[in-house]
């Protein structure tokens, strides 16, 4: 069939009084392109791809808008199914039909009441894409490579074709179509349509108020951004308001809002990092340029845990314009299951954050509290500082863990693959084995033994360039199996715990063995050409370090200058990324305990658990 059209600056195409604008259903991008073209060209009529017999039920839904709606109607194959089409704001159909009305275009329903539509491959290239190449070239690079079309697809086209060439003949028409469908309702607009075949019984379609819960597995695009993109349409000077990276990053913000509300931990920049080199990941394994609400979650699960996975989930699925209850129309709950094929299932097992919220087992003795406020501060003498015991068992035990590790690490580093010939050396390498599997050879790793041991460990949770952690104090050992240790913390007194007992959280910690031999870090000339306490804490470790190796857990590893310094003092850095570590287990050893005397031991155990 011949390919002639004329193509304006926008990507759509026309043919006589035609303007076919291929769209892909659902996709916020598709949506602005189609606003922006119909308030530009103002059409006489506009075409879109529904059937005529939900044309009543989808102008209701469209007088509900910015409420999101659900179309219902039995499948004519299964009486015991049902299909379910959603009515949402970012949708480029719902868009055409709403700025139709506006302009006072008359608005044409052009899918044929046939039986169902027939199955396409809807496999599109991310429509983020369009921001950066353009709709034209989008549009052009997809029709580069025809789809099959089996002879549904051709009779589907035809009847398109025919109620496309009964409308008015004088009019501007804007045809908005699916682009897969594009081509072939193209070639049979070359030719006169006979009327369809027999048509199906009128549709008995229904609609339905979904539930605020239930958007976010309903919609094609997350409620968050469509939100946005219902403040948006009307300004079209804020586009960068539905950039999707951008609304991603703010909805992280927000949900990172509730979690410290929800919970009083703190999202750390090194995992912010992390989550946005995972969600990359997650979205590329997809053939995705932006990662989806689904990506989103489970990188916020496994880079955080699973309470901040459920805020943002939350807040993805946030739509403040969605009622539990409207007038005349039936509310209910509607699973993803029930909407689209080959969903996806994420597990989200949240901790209850308030104590309240815990069922307490009988007998269970409840923490101390304060009689009257302010009690507890009047106890606080500051004659001296101790850590609490228990508390320092974890936090060796940790200690002793990372030096295992940063020994493994360096072996790693230093680990040599070779073909397997005489003997299996310290074990087949899995990975470079399969890798070349087809040549059918088995290769086998040698580890390199790493002479020495880890004589300090120093851990990293934020630089603090905002200054936020302004208690700074080193504290020696107790008996020959407990460091010296030097740390940087949020001020713990300002948050008691009980009388005398002051709760911080580490901004870093310096740990070394043997004890007794720490000097105050913090005043010591010796490290003031440090840039930052963390920066202070890594000459530290160098300086009292009796063994050749130091251990560094950071969100990034130190600066080239801190290597050289190490090798004059014949001390080797060994950086392990803090994001290749438990953040449950970061998460517990992070908080500390600052008792105001040795007294208070005796009796801490009834305000810390």
């Amino acid at each position: 069939m011949s390919r002639a059209f004329s193509a304006d600056g926008a990507g759509s195409l026309r043919r006589g009084n035609f303007t076919y604008f291929p769209v892909i259903p659902g996709r916020v991008e598709f949506s602005a392109e189609v606003r922006r073209f119909l308030l530009a060209e103002r059409p006489g009529v506009v075409a879109i791809e529904l059937p005529g017999s939900l044309e009543q039920v989808f102008l209701q839904a469209l007088e509900r808008l910015p409420q999101i709606s659900v179309i219902l109607y039995p499948d004519a194959q299964d009486d015991e199914r049902a299909v379910f089409v959603p009515v949402e704001p970012a949708d480029p159909f719902v868009e055409a039909a709403r700025t139709a009305r506006e302009i006072g275009a008359e608005l044409v329903f052009a899918e044929p009441d046939l039986s169902e539509r027939p199955h396409l491959l809807d496999n599109y290239p991310d429509s983020y894409s369009v921001r950066h190449i353009g709709f034209e070239k989008y549009i052009e690079t997809y029709r580069v490579h025809p789809r099959e079309r089996s002879d549904e697809v051709k009779a589907h086209a035809d009847g398109i074709a025919w109620k496309l060439q009964g409308t008015d003949l004088l009019a501007k028409v804007l045809v908005v179509i699916s682009l897969n469908l594009l081509d072939p309702v193209l070639d049979a607009m070359e030719r006169p349509q006979e009327p369809p075949g027999t048509k199906r019984a009128k549709l008995e379609a229904q609609l339905i108020n979904p539930h605020p819960d239930c958007l976010a597995e309903i919609t094609v695009e997350m409620p968050y951004l469509q939100e946005r993109y219902e403040r948006y349409r009307t300004a079209l000077d804020e586009d960068p308001l539905i950039d999707r990276p951008h609304a991603q990053l703010d909805l992280l913000r927000d949900a990172e809002a509730e979690y410290n509300k929800n919970t009083g931990d703190q999202i750390q920049h090194w995992q912010r990092r992390m989550m946005a080199r995972y969600t990359r990941n997650l979205a590329a394994i997809g053939g995705d340029l932006t990662a989806g609400v689904f990506d989103l979650t489970v990188a916020a699960r496994n880079v955080v845990d699973d309470n901040f996975a459920w805020e943002t989930w939350q807040m993805a699925n946030r739509y403040p314009a969605q009622k539990t209850e409207s007038e005349g129309i039936e509310t209910a709950h509607i699973t993803g299951e029930e909407v689209w094929l080959r969903t996806k299932k994420l597990k989200l097992r949240r901790r209850l954050p308030r104590p309240k919220q815990r069922l307490a087992p009988r007998g269970l003795k409840k923490r101390a509290k304060e009689k009257t406020k302010g009690d507890w501060a009047r106890a606080t003498n500051g004659d001296a500082i101790c850590s609490y015991p228990p508390e320092d068992l974890v936090i060796e035990d940790y200690g002793r863990l990372l030096k295992k590790k940063a020994k493994s690490v360096l072996s790693e580093e230093r680990t040599r693959v070779e073909p397997f010939t005489t003997s299996l050396l310290d074990g087949i390498d899995l990975r470079e084995t399969i890798r070349n599997w087809y040549r059918g050879q088995i290769y086998v790793r040698q580890l390199d033994r790493i002479s020495g041991d880890v004589g300090a460990v120093t851990v990293i949770f934020d630089e603090d360039r905002e200054d936020r952690y302004k208690y700074l104090t080193t504290w020696l050992g107790e008996n020959q199996n407990e460091s010296d240790m030097a740390f940087y913390s949020t001020y713990p007194f300002d948050n008691l715990v009980g009388p005398g007992i002051g709760r911080a959280e580490y901004g870093g910690f310096l740990m070394t063995l043997p004890p007794r031999r720490m000097y105050d870090v913090w005043s010591d000339p010796d490290y003031d050409m440090a840039e930052s306490k963390a920066e202070r804490l890594l000459l530290a470790a160098l300086d009292y370090s009796v063994q050749r190796l130091v251990a560094y857990v950071a969100a990034k590893p130190p600066r080239s200058m801190f290597r050289s310094i190490a090798g004059r003092l014949g001390r080797q850095i060994v950086y392990i990324p803090i994001g290749a570590l438990s953040p449950t287990k970061l998460k517990k050893i992070r908080v500390v305990h600052v008792l105001d005397s040795y007294s208070r031991r005796k009796d801490a155990k009834q305000y810390l658990w």
